[in-house]
Formats: structure tokens, C-alpha cells, sequence
């Protein structure tokens, strides 16, 4: 319950813009006073003038707009819906800094302007290697096979009819790509949520669990431990999926995403859905799996997507995604323009289950409160958590902790260092700091 002496508080959004040449080369050089004041300048230009309220009252109360006097458009005047006109800054970004190839690059998920634990279609963040494709299904084929002749009675081809025919189920699940945040490792590199933490997104996903697949393929399981998923893109995507997880049921191959089909970006007509797992495994445009007895040891999980640890050694097969979360609201580049009642938001997620318990500070991690859990609380799903906050003007430091079901609590910067380093791109699940000082401005920092 709000106390009533305690105003709610207003709050102005996050720029909404993109990181220009002379920001990156700014983060870069380590002047970041200089990219703080950017986005500043940039949020007070995109920033709606407060209704301007006469002293007899409010006319946006007292005068009818147009919408009230005038007849609305008709039944499916948009046969597929769109957002509204006043919500078009709400997309997707793709950060100039990552790539130079758009084919290769990432485009990051709004967390600031969004609600409740699914995200939509949409607004999906978007990783690919080589670029994506709107694939004809009619012509699409997922081919089951045995790296040799005693693992798999039934080699198979599916056409996407005969796929879809199968018993299916619906499952909801986040999917996080083991680079998100990986700009942080060393120091603040980016001052928006959708920027730290934007290549991350909940689905619910309909497809076919994939022992069931390889069950009509008659496959040994005493034999073949591992599976082999490959895309049909340009890259060839292969990762290496352990028999375990396709024997509990939990590996989909999917086609459906929040109740239609896949989009062409996430992977169209069909993909594997590898709950807890990077994103990088939950291969796009899935087009064959093999059984092997061993590890494939492929490009992506060998040489690339490793951890660098302080010994110059690197640190492969962490595909496991740990407990972590976020605060969205307030978050970077976002300013609190009054005192008083504001609802603290975010995000957690675990890849070893479900979360159990998100903590909340206001104070740099000092003193902690117990956030309240929106249910239900889903196996390696995103949880939205909530907690009351008073602000009394005075700085400070807003932090969220998760803790999943297996006991284990999202570390801070100087824990996560102290084993990983500064130099590693994969796997940051260090705690977020997000600072308010007097004048309301909230910004990204680090705290150790």
C-alpha cells in the first residue's frame, strides 16, 4: 500500500537512441562524463512537455479530445496488429560498437519499456552469424541421422507437415545470450538497461520435445550421449547438446513463439529450444541432428564462446546460464523527476532452475529487502520482481540480487572478478548497480 503522504513520483524514460561514433569512441577513451551528458541532452529532447494545467483545471479533463467525439477506425483496419503510433520508440537497437557487419551483429530487447516476463515477437533481441533468412517451409527438411550406422535404427527427413503432426506442448522460457553484458567486464562501457542487458527475451515456445523425435528414429540411448543440432543459414550453426538434457524432455524443436509461428529473426520455420542454456545453442533454422557417443567439439563451443580467466587459459563448455537479474524501472539514462512513491521493477532468471528469491538495495548492497515475486514462478523462465520505494531525494544506489532454487546468489563485481578477471566477454552474471543522485538522473556503475 502506497502511503498517502508519499506522492507517487514521476519518471522520464531512457533516451532512446543508439550509441554514435563519437560515444564509442568516448567509452573508449574513458571519458564517460562526456556519453553521460549525451544521452542527458538526448533524453531532455525527447522528452514530452508535462500537461500544462490551468488554475479552474485540468484541461485534458474538462475538454473533450477528439477521440471522444469522433467515430474510431473499423474491425481489422489493420488485419495484423501494430503498436501504437505513440509507442514507435520502443524497438529494437543494434549497437554500432559490436559489429561492423549487420549479418553478424546483435540488435538488443527494450527491457525498460516492457511489462511482465514475455517479451513480444517483435521485440526479441536478435543474434545471428550470418544474417537471416524468411525460409519457405514448404521447402524446409529436418534430417535425423547417426554419425555411424549403430547409434540409430531409422535415419529420417521431416517436412515441416509431418513435424507439426507430432505431439507438441507449450513451454514458457527466457533465452539469454552468453554475451550479454559482456561489455561490463572491465569497467561501465554502455548507460541503458537495453544495452547491458538487452540480449535477453521470454517466450512461450510450441514444438515437439526432441526425444520424441529421436525416439521415432529408433535411437540408442546406452550409445549416443551427445546430439549434434545444425541450422540452415549461411553459417552452418553446430553445437554440441548433451544426451541428459534431450532425455529429461526439456529440448524442443520448435516452430511455434507467443502463440504464432517462429519470425524469420528467431529462426522460421523451426528451432531447438535448450531451456537454461546460452542462446547460441538454441540453434535457428534447425535442419539436421546427429547422434554421436562423444562430444563434436565445433567452432562456436570450442574455439569461440569460452570464458578468458586471468591465467590466459580459457574456460570451454560453460553453456549454463547463472542466476542473474536486473532492475528495468528506474534504470540508466532514465531521471526521477519527483520525490516520493516509486515501484522498483526488474528481472530474474536462472539456467539451474527456478528462481526463489530476488533481493532488493537501495544503498550500494549494505542493506538488502526481499522484492515480492510476480507468479507464477516458472522453471528457467524470467520472474518479475517488485518492490516499494520511497526516494527522499538523496543519492542512491539501486541493486537487485537473484537466488535460484539450488541456493545459489548472483555475485557481486569483486566476487565474479576475483575468478574470471576483467578480460572476458561470456557468462557476466555480476550483480547491476544503477546510481540516482539529487537531481533524479539515474546512470550505470559499477560496485565491487
Amino acid at each position: 500500500m502506497v502511503d498517502s503522504v508519499n506522492k507517487p513520483g514521476r519518471l522520464r524514460p531512457a533516451p532512446e537512441n543508439f550509441l554514435m561514433e563519437e560515444q564509442i569512441e568516448a567509452v573508449a577513451a574513458g571519458r564517460r562524463d562526456f556519453l553521460r551528458k549525451g544521452f542527458l541532452a538526448a533524453g531532455a529532447a525527447l522528452a514530452a512537455p508535462l500537461a500544462a494545467r490551468a488554475s479552474e483545471g485540468d484541461p485534458a479533463i474538462l475538454k473533450l479530445p477528439e477521440w471522444t467525439t469522433s467515430l474510431g477506425q473499423p474491425v481489422a483496419a489493420r488485419p495484423y496488429g501494430i503498436p501504437s503510433q505513440f509507442e514507435s520508440q520502443v524497438i529494437r537497437r543494434e549497437s554500432p560498437g559490436l559489429a561492423r557487419v549487420g549479418g553478424a551483429s546483435v540488435s538488443f530487447a527494450p527491457l525498460q519499456s516492457m511489462f511482465g516476463i514475455i517479451t513480444p515477437s517483435g521485440l526479441h533481441f536478435e543474434r545471428h552469424h550470418q544474417g537471416w533468412h524468411d525460409i519457405d517451409p514448404s521447402r524446409h527438411r529436418l534430417m535425423v541421422n547417426g554419425s555411424d550406422d549403430t547409434l540409430l535404427k531409422r535415419p529420417k527427413v521431416y517436412t515441416m507437415d509431418e513435424v507439426m503432426r507430432l505431439p507438441s506442448v507449450s513451454r514458457i522460457h527466457f533465452i539469454e545470450c552468453g554475451a550479454n553484458t559482456g561489455l561490463e567486464w572491465g569497467n561501465v562501457a554502455v548507460p541503458t538497461v537495453q544495452y547491458t542487458h538487452g540480449m535477453l527475451s521470454g517466450s512461450e515456445f510450441t514444438g515437439v520435445p526432441l526425444r520424441l523425435l529421436l525416439d521415432d528414429c529408433g535411437v540408442d540411448y546406452r550409445k549416443a550421449r551427445y546430439v549434434l543440432a545444425e541450422g540452415a543459414d549461411g553459417s552452418s550453426m553446430t553445437r554440441t547438446i548433451a544426451m541428459e538434457m534431450v532425455e529429461s524432455g526439456e529440448v524442443l524443436v520448435a516452430w511455434g513463439q507467443n502463440g504464432e509461428m517462429l519470425r524469420p529473426e528467431n529462426g522460421y520455420p523451426l528451432r531447438l529450444v535448450v531451456p537454461g542454456v546460452q542462446g547460441v545453442s538454441w540453434v535457428k533454422w534447425l535442419r539436421r541432428i546427429e547422434v554421436g557417443d562423444k562430444p563434436y567439439a565445433t567452432k562456436d563451443e570450442a574455439v569461440h564462446y569460452i570464458d578468458l580467466l586471468p591465467s590466459g587459459l580459457h574456460r570451454q563448455y560453460s553453456s549454463i546460464q547463472e542466476a542473474k537479474s536486473v532492475i528495468t524501472t528506474p534504470s540508466g539514462g532514465q531521471m526521477l523527476l519527483d520525490k516520493g512513491f516509486y515501484n522498483v521493477s526488474g528481472l530474474a532468471w536462472s539456467g539451474r532452475g527456478k528462481i526463489r528469491q530476488v533481493d532488493v538495495s537501495v544503498d550500494g548492497g549494505i542493506n538488502w529487502q526481499t522484492a515480492r515475486l510476480e507468479g507464477p514462478v516458472q522453471n528457467k523462465a524470467l520472474t518479475r520482481f517488485n518492490i516499494d520505494w520511497v526516494w527522499d531525494g538523496k543519492p542512491a544506489i539501486l541493486q537487485s540480487r537473484a537466488i535460484d532454487e539450488t541456493g545459489y546468489v548472483q555475485p557481486t563485481y569483486g566476487q565474479l572478478r576475483a575468478v574470471r578477471g576483467t578480460k572476458s566477454i561470456y557468462h557476466n552474471n555480476a550483480i547491476q548497480s544503477w546510481k540516482v543522485i539529487e537531481s533524479g538522473e539515474v546512470s550505470n556503475v559499477q560496485v565491487l
